[in-house]
C-alpha cells in the first residue's frame, strides 16, 4: 500500500522578478514500511520535496496523497492537523527545547493533539525507553550528548504514531560512530513497520536504506533499490 503518492510536482518560488523552479514535474511513490533515502546536490530540490511531503508547503502544480488524504486538495487551514496526525519530523539540529526535560520534549506534540497528560506521559516514557533513554528522561538537552538528543528527537517524531517519518540530514551533527548507532536505531524502528524517508548528503547513510532516489535540478535522475 502506498503511503505517499506524488505526481507531477512543480514548485516555483518567486524572488522579485526572478522565478526559481525548485521541482520540475517530480513523480514519487513510497510504500508503507519503506526505509528510503533522498540524495542530490544542494539546490536539487530535496528540502522542497520534504516540505511538500510534510505539509509544510504546497506545490505550484501537482498532487500529494499522504496516507489516503490528498493534501493538495485540503485547505491550508487543515494542513497543520494533517501534519500533526500523519507526519513525524527529525531534523539535523535536533530542534529540542533546552529548558524542557527529554520527557517533556517528547510529550510536547501530544499537548497539541489533545491527548490527556497521563496517556501522553506513558506514551513518551515507553518511547524513550525504546530508543535507549529510559534512564535519561529527566535530563535536559544541554545535559545530553548529540546522539542522545537525536534519540529524543526520534522519540518525539514517533509519539503521535505518524504514518511517515521525514528525517532531514539526521546524522549531520553526529560523529561517524554515533551516526551509525542512530541509523541502526532507525532500521530497527523500520522493522516494526515505521516508514522513513531520509534526506542525506552522506552515501554511507544512503547505502543503509532499502531504496535511494537521487534528485538533480528538481527531477528524479536515478533510483537504486537494495532489496
Amino acid at each position: 500500500m502506498a503511503i505517499v503518492e506524488a505526481q507531477g510536482l512543480i514548485k516555483i518560488y518567486s524572488m522579485g522578478t526572478t522565478e526559481v523552479r525548485a521541482l520540475r514535474g517530480l513523480d514519487m511513490t513510497v510504500e508503507a514500511g519503506e526505509f528510503m533515502s533522498v540524495m542530490g546536490p544542494s539546490g536539487s530540490g530535496k528540502s522542497t520535496l520534504l516540505n511538500l511531503l510534510g505539509c509544510l508547503d504546497t506545490p505550484t502544480e501537482g498532487t500529494v496523497v499522504l496516507d489516503g488524504t490528498d493534501v493538495t486538495q485540503s485547505p491550508r487551514s487543515r494542513l497543520p492537523a494533517i501534519r500533526r496526525e500523519k507526519v513525524g519530523f527529525v531534523f539535523q539540529q535536533f530542534n529540542l527545547l533546552s529548558h524542557l526535560t527529554a520527557l517533556e520534549n517528547v510529550m510536547l506534540p501530544l499537548r497539541y493533539a489533545d491527548v490527556n497528560r497521563r496517556e501522553a506521559r506513558e506514551r513518551a516514557m515507553r518511547l524513550l525507553a525504546h530508543v535507549g533513554l529510559g534512564d535519561r528522561t529527566a535530563h535536559r538537552p544541554p545535559e545530553m550528548s548529540g546522539g542522545e538528543q537525536q534519540r529524543v528527537a526520534v522519540a518525539r517524531a514517533l509519539v503521535n504514531r505518524p504514518a511517515i517519518v521525514l528525517a532531514d540530514e539526521p546524522t549531520g551533527e553526529l560523529d561517524s560512530a554515533t551516526a551509525g548507532e542512530l541509523m541502526a536505531l532507525l532500521q530497527s524502528l523500520n522493522q516494526e513497520s515505521q516508514t522513513f524517508i531520509i534526506v542525506t548528503h552522506d552515501p554511507q547513510v544512503a547505502a543503509q536504506t532499502d531504496r535511494t532516489i537521487t534528485l538533480r535540478d528538481g527531477r528524479v535522475v536515478q533510483e537504486e533499490r537494495r532489496v
